[in-house]
């Protein structure tokens, strides 16, 4: 097989997916709305000096701090892991709303950059929040698309993205502490 048949076959197979998908779930939700209701689940726990391990369905990954910030500096932050999640959010929004579109998308490279400002982190200056003052992204996209239908989409996108909607709009975290 060649590189184009490689990327030929990519495409076929991305675009079979992302329609069966819609076309899955439009027929669930058609039969009740409650349907379209998820609960995601994640759990974790402390290793290391400031680590977490992270268990995602079957899916488990490292999260750590820079040493800088009292970790060993064995996996990405949370914070740079939430600007991950927005990132692959966003591709799969990128690559869903391009096929319902007819649009093609041959390359995409998204990139984020978060400023956090320390002091609300650890209590320095109350009047500082301890989270993301300003989120970035920086989506380059290849393909025979005109710059107009590409920036059509990037606001169709910012609308649909649910990690984007987690960074854009309050969300209510309620925790329960339990001594065990």
């Amino acid at each position: 097989m060649t590189e184009t048949t490689t990327a030929t076959d990519l495409a076929s197979i991305r675009a079979d997916r992302l329609t069966g998908a819609g076309e899955f779930w439009a027929a669930k939700i058609a039969k009740s709305a409650d349907n379209a209701r998820l609960t995601y689940k994640a759990a974790g726990v402390a290793v290391g000096s400031v680590a977490s391990r992270i268990s995602a369905g079957k899916h488990q990954f490292l999260v750590d701090e820079p040493a800088g910030l009292a970790g060993d500096d064995a996996a990405a932050s949370p914070v740079e892991y939430a600007l991950g999640a927005i990132i692959s959010c966003q591709v799969v929004v990128y690559r869903l709303y391009a096929q319902q579109l007819g649009l093609v998308i041959d390359e995409l490279t998204i990139e984020a950059e978060g400023d956090l400002d320390v002091r609300g982190l650890f209590g320095i200056d109350e009047s500082v929040r301890p989270g993301f003052t300003d989120v970035r992204l920086t989506v380059n996209i290849a393909g025979p698309g005109t710059q107009e239908q590409y920036e059509e989409l990037g606001r169709l996108v910012e609308t649909r993205c649910p990690v984007q909607d987690l960074f854009a709009n309050l969300t209510p975290v309620s925790a329960v502490v339990a001594k065990v």
